[in-house]
């Protein structure tokens, strides 16, 4: 008996501590940031599984938008949060891939002041138009451009979309003009009142009014055309051949924050959003496919996806001084 209960106190003593924090976890409201701001996909995603994933996990969850510099406001401040698990963020990939390329922020490296939760999902984008500008294809956008140089604007949620067009510009001689946007809301207010006349954006964001006709969808990305509008084409169909794959949407923590927590999230994020019932009501009709990986295999995507976005930042042109 007493070679047993010697047995069993050494097991204790070589097995992995399991922290206190993590033990009592959640004690208190979890913080999620958003980056795009009310309205924008990711805020109404990370909305609608912060409901659904408190009673999992045993504790509230809340939202907290920071939005700005494409997603980079947001992505610091979850950074330099203290790594205890009670804040995480949702960033574009954007802001952990592209933005420490183009726009370093002094004294914050996201690649080490975060860590991968899970890769949430791919957001099918969609080039479109106003309608108030009366053309119905890339022909017609392009011979109202050079009718009017100068006068049209266009806005994009990420670097290898902002490529596709600013390679038209230079091979169409047309000068369509990049303006900012803070986020999802914004840019639909903003191509509604024709302020910004062109957009390359998430298709959920759109599809009501590309129904109504109040906007005209030319292109969408990925392998293949969304079923929300399978009347609009693919870039690839339409003889595109630039890289203007899917972006993504991800779940990251302050970089320290305890591995069982992570998990815990992760799961938790899962279990909700892999159900079939809330695909139906919160990411088909937006446009969205869910991922839903290990923390580790996000990982390991996004050492291969900071490789391709700094060759996409070479290719783009527009930051020549990056070498």
């Amino acid at each position: 008996m007493r070679r047993l209960i010697r047995a069993l106190a050494l097991v204790a003593l070589l097995a992995p501590a399991i922290p206190a924090a993590a033990q009592n976890y959640p004690s208190r409201p979890i913080r999620i940031i958003a980056s795009q701001g009310p309205g924008g996909l990711s805020d109404i995603w990370m909305r609608a599984v912060a409901d659904e994933m408190g009673p999992i996990i045993g504790g509230t969850v809340v939202i907290e938008d920071r939005m700005g510099a494409g997603g980079s406001i947001g992505a610091r401040a979850c950074g330099e949060a203290t790594p205890d698990g009670y804040t995480f963020c949702i960033l574009p990939a954007e802001a952990v891939v592209i933005n420490p390329i183009i726009s370093p922020i002094a004294g914050f490296d996201p690649q080490k002041s975060l860590v991968p939760v899970t890769k949430a999902f791919y957001l099918t984008q969609v080039f479109a138009v106003s309608a108030s500008l009366n053309v119905k294809s890339f022909a017609e956008l392009i011979a109202a451009a050079k009718a009017k140089p100068k006068t049209l604007n266009y806005m994009a949620a990420a670097l290898p979309k902002v490529a596709f067009v600013e390679e038209m510009n230079r091979k169409e001689g047309i000068d369509l003009v990049r303006v900012p946007f803070k986020g999802g809301g914004d840019a639909v207010n903003s191509m509604l009142t024709g302020t910004t006349q062109v957009a390359i954006f998430g298709i959920g964001n759109l599809i009501q009014f590309i129904r109504n006709k109040q906007i005209v969808g030319f292109a969408v990305d990925g392998d293949k055309r969304s079923p929300l509008a399978p009347d609009i084409p693919t870039f690839a169909e339409l003889g595109y051949k630039q890289n203007v794959a899917p972006t993504f949407f991800g779940i990251y923590a302050p970089t320290g924050t305890p591995k069982p927590i992570i998990d815990k999230l992760n799961q938790a994020i899962a279990k909700v959003a892999s159900n079939p019932e809330f695909q139906k009501r919160h990411m088909e009709s937006r446009g969205l496919t869910a991922v839903l990986n290990s923390a580790e295999q996000f990982g390991r995507e996004l050492e291969a996806e900071r490789a391709e976005g700094l060759a996409a930042v070479k290719a783009s042109g527009l930051y020549p001084h990056i070498k």
